[in-house]
């Protein structure tokens, strides 16, 4: 009850407004390989981002590491305490993850992955590392104020989050270009999309208001909403992911959201499922949300279109999800 009533006055606070999303400037990149045939062996890393400002902002990076696996990447379901949204967020272990590997050759797109209230990175894990098995970079921030870990917890600092977001992206931009990184030369800086769930589904919204960069290619909201001047400035296409009995984020919000966004748009609706339980690996649910989630990404960062095209069909298990879709130029 107490991540509820925490969730309810957040959609009360959120109406105001939120932060501005201060756009990255657009350089030219080399172009980098379509999208990987094979998943990837997983690496992490961690560092802070602007450590002596006042928004220190702790980072985790999972990203695609050599070799890439023979077949599908070895699974971890060993399930842990969350401790993330009174237990409704996600639980267990995603594909194993090794500490400062190097990163494998070439370029990958990048994920912003945002958290929700009471939440921190690793407890997305199951779904953010087998993103980063399938080619992507994803680079998810501790917030300051609505963290696990936070010391003094704000809900309504979820408004200064996409300007959170934004710094991140800068920060990745400087650092491909900076000699001796791990990470130099093998980030698509061209090609972003943001991701979050719950609370941080409300901050990868906010990230998609007016005048933001073009490098922003493409959301995730997952058990999310909008913020107030999302879904404005360039056309990118949007996933919304939402349990149709959410007690924490109603499904209407979500839908809501759905509805006022612009261009392709998709709607993952869980029916009977709350707020998050569908992020764990062995529930219902779960194939199809990785499924979608990655295709999405594979079609709105690496330009493939057979990943976009079979898209409906990875989403949809019937008695499980539904998917309703705007514009998804599917089979053209």
């Amino acid at each position: 009850m107490r991540v509820q009533r925490l969730v309810a006055a957040l959609l009360v606070a959120l109406v105001a407004g939120c932060g501005p999303a201060v756009a990255a400037t657009d350089d030219r990149v080399p172009p980098f390989r379509p999208a990987p045939p094979r998943p990837y062996a997983v690496g992490v890393r961690h560092f802070v981002v602007d450590p002596d400002g006042s928004r220190p902002l702790p980072v985790t990076v999972w990203y695609p590491a050599e070799p890439a696996a023979p077949a599908e990447p070895a699974i971890g379901l060993t399930a842990g305490p969350t401790g993330a949204e009174a237990a409704s967020g996600p639980t267990g272990s995603g594909t194993t993850a090794r500490p400062d590997v190097p990163v494998a050759a070439g370029r990958f797109p990048v994920v912003v992955y945002s958290h929700g209230l009471h939440s921190l990175p690793d407890l997305h894990a199951p779904l953010t590392t087998r993103w980063a098995a399938a080619g992507f970079v994803v680079a998810a921030p501790t917030y300051p104020r609505t963290s696990l870990r936070a010391r003094d917890f704000t809900r309504a600092d979820v408004r200064n989050q996409p300007a959170d977001g934004w710094r991140l992206i800068r920060h990745l931009v400087r650092l491909d270009a900076r000699p001796g990184d791990p990470l130099a030369g093998h980030l698509a800086v061209d090609r972003f999309a943001a991701a979050g769930h719950s609370a941080g589904g409300f901050t990868t919204a906010g990230m998609f208001t007016s005048g933001h960069s073009r490098r922003l290619r493409a959301g995730i909201v997952i058990a999310g909403g909008g913020l107030a001047g999302s879904f404005a400035g360039p056309v990118a296409p949007v996933l919304f992911v939402h349990g149709g009995a959410d007690p924490i984020v109603p499904d209407s919000v979500g839908r809501a959201a759905y509805a006022r966004s612009v261009g392709p748009a998709a709607f993952l609706g869980l029916p009977g499922q709350g707020h998050g339980e569908y992020l764990t690996p062995g529930r219902p649910g779960f194939a199809q949300v990785l499924a979608a989630t990655t295709d999405f990404l594979r079609w709105t960062l690496y330009d493939d279109r057979r990943a976009r095209d079979r898209l409906p069909a990875d989403a949809v298990l019937p008695g499980v999800t539904t998917l309703t879709t705007r514009a998804l130029p599917v089979g053209r």
